[in-house]
C-alpha cells in the first residue's frame, strides 16, 4: 500500500491575504510540491481567533480552552500534519499579534495537557522590512521546542525581507528548510516502517507536574 503524501501545514500569522507572508508561502508550497509533498495553510487573518480573555485559570483547569472559535479546529489540523510551519511578519518590533494570539490560546488552552505535537518535525519563516526579525524567528523557535517538536534548521534563519523574488537569500534558506524537513520527516517514517514505533518516545506528561504525580 502507497503511503499518504507528506502534508506540512504552514500557520500563517499575517493579516493580509496577498502580503509578502503569503507570498513565500505559495513558494513554499512549489518546493514542497517538487518533493511530492503538499502544503496546507492556516491563515489565522480569514479565521476566528479570539485573544484569551479574563478567565485567568489557563494554568490550572484541568480541559482545554472553551472559548468558541477556531483554535481548537486549528490545533486538529496541526495534529493532523506531518510538519508545522509557522510563518509570520514582524509587526511593531514583535511577532504578529495574531500569531501572538494563536500561540497563547493554542498552547495554554490546548496543547499544554499531553504535548499531542511532540516529535513532530517543525520549522518556521519570518518575512517584514528591515528590524527585530531574528528576535521574532527565536519566539516562534522557542514555541515549537516548548512543544517538544523536532526543530529542523536551514543555515541560515529563513527570513525572508521582501516577496518571493526580492530575497533571493531569504529564500533560498526556505528552501533548504523544507527540503530538510521533508528528508526527516520521511526518516521517522521509515523507521516507524521498519519498527513499528516511533523513532523518540513520545512525552505525554504535562510539565507542570511533579515526577510520579
Amino acid at each position: 500500500m502507497n503511503e499518504k503524501p507528506i502534508t506540512v501545514l504552514a500557520i500563517s500569522g499575517s493579516e493580509h491575504p496577498d502580503g509578502t507572508t503569503a507570498d513565500v508561502l505559495e513558494h513554499a508550497a512549489k518546493i514542497l510540491a517538487d518533493c511530492g509533498a503538499l502544503l496546507d495553510v492556516v491563515h489565522l487573518g480569514q479565521l476566528r481567533v479570539s485573544p484569551c480573555g479574563p478567565c485567568g485559570d489557563c494554568n490550572v483547569r484541568p480541559r482545554p480552552c472553551e472559548v468558541d472559535d477556531d483554535v481548537s479546529a486549528i490545533v486538529d489540523r496541526m495534529i493532523a500534519a506531518d510538519g508545522i510551519v509557522y510563518a509570520t511578519p514582524v509587526h511593531g518590533f514583535g511577532t504578529a499579534a495574531l500569531m501572538q494570539a494563536f500561540i497563547e490560546r493554542a498552547g495554554v488552552g490546548h496543547l499544554r495537557f499531553t504535548r499531542p505535537l511532540a516529535n513532530k518535525v517543525a520549522g518556521a519563516i519570518v518575512t517584514g522590512r528591515r528590524y527585530s526579525h531574528t528576535e521574532v524567528y527565536s519566539h516562534l523557535v522557542k514555541n515549537a521546542l516548548l512543544n517538544r517538536m523536532i526543530l529542523v534548521g536551514s543555515g541560515m534563519p529563513p527570513i525572508v525581507y521582501s516577496g518571493e523574488t526580492g530575497d533571493g537569500e531569504g529564500l533560498d534558506m526556505v528552501r533548504s528548510m523544507l527540503h530538510r524537513m521533508v528528508d526527516m520527516i520521511g526518516v521517522l517514517r521509515e523507521h516507524r516502517t521498519l519498527t513499528g514505533r516511533d523513532a523518540l518516545t513520545p512525552q505525554t506528561r504535562n510539565e507542570r507536574q511533579r515526577v510520579g504525580a
